[in-house]
């Protein structure tokens, strides 16, 4: 049986919701910030998976606001940018996911969330955007206290979810996520959302690509 393994923030989730609150706090220069806070969040995961000193998620995501707050000369008080890591439980899902969903569950697709979040951020999140009732389950890298693209965490998808490697799909739209699933004999799906983001030159290539979730209808329906 066909199963997909969705990558969360970026994918289903739009990490840029966190826009319209940095705005009562950083003004015009709130694209900007949440731009950075998401860059260096990434950037956090790779070097403490790098580096072998695990740091979960929202350590990295805290640590990647606070940063942001000093590059940016920004005076956000400890209070606020807790209230803005509270709404990362909070973001919204993409337009264009639940009508993907939709046309997946109908048609008998399993599907998994397959994310670096810690396991209860995973389900609040994904209950608040109501993406929780599409799903089979949610593996999260936790338990093996490492993050994308590290091979360790494809493999612990493929057994957290019972399903064989030849028949399960990353579908995401983090270029390194999609080296990651293929350089370990997964097929994978990267969704361009902007086409002035290019995938990177490597031997490690999506298996197919598309420009929105909604699209994933048209390969497994």
């Amino acid at each position: 049986m066909t199963t997909l393994a969705f990558d969360v923030y970026g994918t289903l989730i739009d990490t840029a919701g966190v826009t319209t609150a940095l705005r009562q706090h950083v003004g015009d220069n709130a694209v900007t910030f949440s731009n950075l806070w998401r860059q260096k969040q990434l950037e956090y995961t790779w070097r403490y998976g790098l580096m072998g000193h695990y740091q979960d998620f929202n350590i990295c995501t805290q640590q990647a606001l606070a940063y942001c707050c000093d590059q940016l000369e920004c005076d956000i008080s400890l209070a606020d940018q807790k209230t803005l890591m509270d709404g990362y439980l909070e973001l919204p899902a993409f337009n264009d996911v639940m009508d993907g969903l939709e046309a997946l569950k109908s048609a008998g697709i399993e599907m998994y969330a397959f994310s670096n979040g810690r396991p209860t951020d995973l389900s609040a999140l994904l209950d608040h955007a109501q993406i929780t009732p599409y799903l089979s389950g949610v593996v999260s890298v936790h338990p093996k206290q490492t993050f994308k693209p590290n091979p360790v965490v494809y493999q612990h998808f493929v057994d957290s979810s019972g399903a064989s490697r030849e028949d399960c799909w990353l579908v995401s739209s983090n270029g390194f996520d999609v080296c990651g699933a293929v350089s370990v004999d997964m097929k994978a799906i990267w969704i361009q959302r902007n086409n002035a983001v290019k995938f990177d030159h490597w031997t490690q290539r999506p298996t197919k690509v598309i420009d929105s979730f909604s699209k994933l209808k048209n390969i497994f329906v």
